[in-house]
């Protein structure tokens, strides 16, 4: 491919935005950097498009956008009588703009877009969806990615991003579209005087949250609890809804973290915007410890995850996703029963890569619990599948280990102010016999078991990157290893071919979910280590469990499967 004929033609064509003629300009004379801009179309998956902000067929960019939404207008055209779709967009640059430019393109192709008219988390669009009766949806968000990142989640009919044969549909319509010549697009403010866009009231979000608020647990805990929270949205999306609903509960000590409290796309206190990694706490640990609050939330900058950190003695303890999960299930469950709101039959929904210890949880309060892909589109489609039998209710809570809670219906994603609301809520219960949530975490390891669940990546950035993460997964499928830190494979769970292998008999049994390129090798003494690529980012996840009688040996555990991944692993198959 000619690249450099690639950009003369962009320089040409793609003069809408002055940003990437710009560009252009300035990597003229690098046949490298105009490789990366343009040796491949930016991909459309089940997440829709994630890239770097930039010029370039392999970026985000107006283009790339509209010619997305294109492909998205033939699909809704193709597949719906009723045609509208919801759109929203968080606080990343560009992510203004490129809401309005997917809306013009769909309004140019007779389509209804119902968009807000400010930044506002991903689970209002899930909502809005929903409300709306859409045949689709659209967020503008790269989520937790770096400031140079934005990106394109689509939604489907039912509120939860695409499934894997809908986003096929859609790029099968992408693929057939020139990104300049095929574009249909009109004016944005002569579609908002004709009606075919419209900005979403306000009272939608009066609605969203009064949903949300029907899914207290022990509604009035809050009140006089004199819970002292500090909140930092990370300079993204959550912080009018999250503050709202805390206040509505009866949190009325929040204190914000002011460096992180506006919008900012650049997001300049934090490189990595990641509820996950301790560096984008760390202003909000400060304040923790000014203040001498008893719990820190923060939520990414489309306000879908939730991080918590609590007080532990005269320092802070960030819980993991896991824990986070695993104390809201036994929260909400225990709380439920006792008050005799607890659904017949209830059901609980995690991804294969979240902790065990759910399954404990959920056993002993007679939980049905489901394992899906990673992904919670997957936890969604499972709502969905009760809905249709009418039985809907049966659903209490679902979670990824990534920070993504949810409890109730109303949305089908990832829904950060509900988990932040109930995060308050068990503290302020907890709180009311003296405890901690440090307290209740040691409480519940002692109960079922010490389980540490960890994970790590690795980071495969541009072309080669992506081929090395494509013979690490081939030569751990073509000779998949024997024992892992001392401990013997006893099975191995391919999820790209369907099928789970008992090591020791040869063994081979169906794995009845979609394909997804994902191995699981489950050890000896019931540890665990699991290996995926990302979905949206260009790296390489490894999910590891250890499972002990004491927290010292589970973190012995730990640091061995860890060093062997390291040292091991890494350096075989790479």
């Amino acid at each position: 491919m000619d690249f450099r004929k690639q950009a003369e033609l962009w320089l040409e064509k793609a003069t809408d935005d002055k940003d990437i003629i710009d560009e252009l300009k300035s990597i003229m004379d690098d046949e490298e950097l105009l490789k990366e801009h343009f040796y491949c179309n930016l991909s459309f998956g089940t997440a829709g498009l994630r890239g770097v902000i930039g010029a370039g067929t392999n970026r985000m960019n107006i283009y790339t956008v509209r010619k997305a939404t294109q492909g998205l207008a033939d699909y809704i055209n193709k597949n719906f009588d009723k045609k509208s779709v919801a759109i929203a967009h968080d606080s990343r640059i560009k992510a203004r703009l490129f809401s309005e430019e997917a809306a013009r393109v769909l309004a140019a192709n007779g389509i209804k877009v119902y968009i807000t008219n400010e930044l506002q988390p991903t689970p209002v669009l899930s909502y809005l969806v929903r409300e709306f009766g859409c045949s689709a949806g659209i967020m503008i968000t790269a989520s937790h990615n770096p400031a140079k990142y934005n990106g394109y989640k689509c939604y489907g009919s039912d509120g939860c991003q695409l499934t894997d044969e809908g986003a096929q549909k859609v790029y099968n319509e992408i693929e057939k579209l020139d990104i300049f010549s095929d574009i249909k697009i009109c004016d944005y403010d002569k579609a908002i005087a004709d009606g075919t866009i419209e900005i979403v009231s306000d009272e939608l979000y009066d609605r969203y949250t009064s949903r949300v608020l029907e899914r207290q647990v022990n509604p009035g805990v809050c009140e006089g609890s004199d819970l002292k929270v500090v909140y930092t949205p990370l300079n993204g999306a959550g912080n009018k809804l999250v503050r709202r609903v805390l206040k509505t509960i009866g949190i009325n000590n929040i204190t914000v973290v002011k460096e992180q409290e506006m919008p900012d796309g650049n997001f300049p206190t934090c490189s990595y915007p990641n509820p996950e990694f301790k560096e984008a706490l760390s202003l909000g640990l400060e304040l923790c410890k000014a203040e001498q609050a008893e719990l820190l939330l923060a939520t990414d900058p489309d306000s879908d995850r939730v991080g918590v950190a609590v007080k532990y003695g005269d320092d802070y303890q960030i819980l993991t996703g896991n824990e986070i999960g695993v104390l809201l299930l036994e929260y909400i469950l225990s709380s439920r029963k006792r008050n005799g709101t607890l659904p017949k039959n209830p059901v609980a929904v995690k991804t294969i890569v979240s902790t065990s210890l759910t399954d404990k949880v959920a056993k002993e309060y007679g939980c049905e619990l489901r394992n899906v892909l990673t992904g919670f589109k997957y936890i969604g489609e499972q709502i969905g599948l009760l809905e249709k039998d009418g039985e809907e209710d049966r659903f209490v809570f679902g979670y990824e280990e990534s920070y993504g809670y949810l409890a109730g219906t109303y949305v089908r994603d990832k829904d950060a102010v509900v988990a932040s609301m109930l995060v308050c809520e068990l503290a302020a219960y907890y709180k009311s016999q003296g405890k901690s949530l440090a307290d209740v975490i040691d409480g519940i390891y002692k109960k079922y078991g010490y389980c540490i669940n960890t994970n790590i990546s690795k980071e495969f950035e541009g072309i080669s990157g992506l081929q090395t993460m494509q013979n690490l997964m081939s030569g751990l499928r073509e000779e998949a290893p024997s024992q892992i830190a001392g401990y013997d494979v006893i099975k191995i769970s391919d999820y790209l071919k369907s099928e789970e292998i008992n090591v020791a008999t040869g063994e081979k049994a169906v794995i009845n979910l979609p394909k997804s390129n994902v191995l699981v090798f489950d050890l000896a003494e019931g540890n665990k280590v699991i290996i995926r690529p990302s979905g949206t980012e260009p790296k390489v996840k490894f999910y590891i469990t250890a499972d002990a009688s004491s927290k010292d040996e589970a973190q012995n555990i730990t640091d061995r499967l860890l060093n062997d991944i390291e040292n091991v692993i890494l350096k075989k198959y790479i």
